[in-house]
């Protein structure tokens, strides 16, 4: 396997490659995998780099083991301001759209927590893969985010509107087994290495399919679900702060 490793100041993302299949690898455990900008901008560039690669049939998006991501690093968002953590949402959703934009197949492993633009990162994959220590969730009521349309597109297309207001009102998060019957995971397994034999037996299965089909489907079914969105604002200019600051020093939020 031929590995390209890509680098940023405060945490590494790699990208592994054979002739036929991309592992993109988040890795920053002493902070669960959270994403700075940085890291943002960088898996959107590591995808559009897939997008330019024909001979590349699949692509497994994961974490180390025992995490997938926890989402955004809120703590760098505690010292932006709230244009500042605007334009830092909007690098977010330009990584996650770039993903999900790729022509072919995205498999997403997870074995550990997908929370917050974490969760939403897994759902912007075709399909999901845990094992029993996967947890999703994103219980965004404690920090004043406004979830916009592009996130929660994501969400009501897999578990409806119902679902996704209960998951946000509430801030529940799911674990392994009822994400699988709520359709949020495809698949479950038992541990990391019925994980490793899943994730390698599914991407043999897809890539011995019509390439012309599977981006076909792909594209057809962006068509059924698109729709136009409006520009939106992420971060209230009062809530969010004291969300942010709460999450800092470990104390409950005192909304206005």
């Amino acid at each position: 396997m031929r590995v390209l490793i890509k680098r940023v100041a405060d945490g590494k993302i790699t990208l592994q490659e054979t002739s036929k299949i991309a592992i993109v690898t988040i890795s920053r455990p002493e902070a669960r995998n959270a994403l700075t900008t940085k890291m943002w901008n960088e898996l959107a560039e590591i995808a559009r780099e897939l997008h330019i690669r024909p001979k590349v049939k699949v692509v497994i998006l994961r974490g180390m083991p025992g995490q997938f991501t926890s989402g955004s690093d809120i703590k760098e968002f505690a010292g932006m301001s709230i244009s500042e953590a605007n334009v830092a949402f909007e690098t977010m959703e330009q990584a996650i759209s770039t993903i999900e934009s790729l022509s072919i197949p995205v498999i997403c492993a997870m074995d550990g927590p997908a929370m917050g633009a974490g969760f939403v990162l897994s759902l912007a994959c075709d399909i999901r893969i845990g094992t029993a220590n996967a947890r999703m969730g994103i219980p965004v009521g404690k920090l004043g985010i406004k979830l916009g349309p592009s996130f929660v597109r994501r969400i009501v297309r897999i578990i409806g509107p119902s679902r996704t207001k209960e998951l946000v009102y509430t801030g529940n998060v799911y674990n392994a087994s009822e994400a699988v019957k709520l359709g949020l995971l495809n698949h479950l397994v038992p541990d990391s290495e019925s994980l490793d034999k899943s994730l390698f037996q599914m991407a043999e299965t897809i890539m011995c399919q019509s390439r012309v089909s599977l981006q076909s489907v792909k594209k057809s079914v962006e068509m059924c679900e698109w729709k136009q969105t409006p520009a939106w604002e992420f971060a209230h200019p009062v809530d969010f702060p004291e969300g942010c600051m709460a999450f800092v020093e470990k104390r409950l939020p005192r909304f206005s």
